[in-house]
């Protein structure tokens, strides 16, 4: 069996003057929101054998503290120039070209294409909230044999339905 976890970057700040979209930051509650969603991805026990991310300072901070939650190197975080606002296909492309070895993939990237990507996986077409998380199983052993309705939802996680901290 395969698992992907796919993770919508959390809240980030407003676009302002002077700051392009890729190097938006997370706000204080994208921050708390992406500690929280790593927590309960232990909480889950799941584990990650790969991350990737968009190259988008949101995404890969983002990555780092659910990552840094779960006890994956951030050094190891991938970043995907192809990623920044990536459509399904090409997102599904990179699913496509991980090794047969990892069973544990984790794709942190940007909405629409994260969205269209889970429902192009398991025919749910439920939009993802910033720092939502979807694991999506796939009764299958080689990530090239994944495409269109081959996966199930297994987790589908966003911090509204997280219990509050402290």
């Amino acid at each position: 069996m395969l698992e992907l976890i796919l993770i919508r970057h959390a809240k980030a700040v407003s676009p302002e003057w002077g700051c392009t979209d890729f190097d938006r930051t997370l706000n204080a509650r994208g921050e708390r929101d992406a500690v929280r969603m790593g927590r309960r991805l232990v909480e889950l026990r799941l584990d990650v054998d790969r991350m990737v991310s968009s190259p988008a300072r949101r995404a890969i901070e983002t990555a780092q503290r659910i990552a840094g939650e779960m006890g994956y190197p951030t050094s190891d975080i991938q970043e995907i120039d192809s990623f920044y606002n990536a459509s399904a296909d090409t997102l599904l492309a990179e699913v496509q070209r991980t090794d047969a070895a990892c069973r544990h993939l984790a794709l942190v990237g940007h909405n629409p294409g994260i969205s269209w990507l889970r429902q192009m996986l398991t025919g749910d077409p439920a939009d993802m909230p910033t720092c939502a998380v979807a694991v999506i199983h796939f009764d299958l052993d080689d990530w090239q044999a994944v495409h269109s309705d081959t996966g199930w939802i297994a987790h589908d996680e966003s911090p509204s339905g997280l219990p509050p901290d402290g």
